[in-house]
């Protein structure tokens, strides 16, 4: 099982620009999807657990994931896996970084490179939504949260904390009210 979260880890890793965010709709395929891992639904919480804790969140998904199949040696395999494709890949670039920035051809491969990354944060957005269910609370937190951080500048574990304190009251209100 440690060489196959090792394998599927550092292959996300490998294949995935733009950070964690960018990371979601792989890492979703191979664990949810490919793999079977875990299902749709705990995907969902491990995404809200591991945004509200501070680091990368794709090392805290590989952390997650690789707890749930192995344990803590199975966490250990999955981070290591995911960080050492970038640690590799940052370590060639800082030593031949100088001779290649001014190149025309590497500027103009980054210029494709950076809509591709938002385009897959706005494929994760919109893979994640449907599967959170077009309810009136979801969507009021979902919307209330980006008017938050993107207008109001509130911090983002701020936002996810009121968001879960919300979340306890409403559900808690609900079964009050049965």
């Amino acid at each position: 099982m440690l060489k196959e979260i090792f394998i599927t880890f550092f292959k996300i890793g490998c294949f995935t620009i733009g950070g964690g965010y960018a990371m979601i709709p792989v890492i979703q395929k191979e664990v949810v999807e490919d793999k079977k891992w875990i299902s749709q639904e705990d995907f969902l919480d491990a995404l809200a657990i591991t945004n509200s804790l501070p680091g990368p969140l794709a090392t805290n998904s590989a952390t997650y994931v690789g707890y749930r199949l192995a344990g803590p040696i199975g966490s250990l395999t999955a981070v290591f896996a995911t960080a050492l494709p970038s640690f590799l890949i940052i370590l060639a670039i800082a030593l031949f970084f100088s001779t290649i920035r001014d190149n025309v051809i590497v500027q103009h491969i980054f210029s494709g490179i950076r809509p591709a990354v938002a385009g897959l944060m706005l494929y994760a957005v919109t893979n994640l939504s449907k599967f959170l269910g077009f309810k009136i609370f979801n969507i009021t937190i979902a919307i209330s949260a980006f008017v938050a951080i993107a207008f109001f500048n509130i911090h983002p574990f701020l936002t996810i904390v009121i968001a879960g304190v919300l979340g306890l009251l409403s559900n808690k209100s609900r079964k009050g009210n049965k």
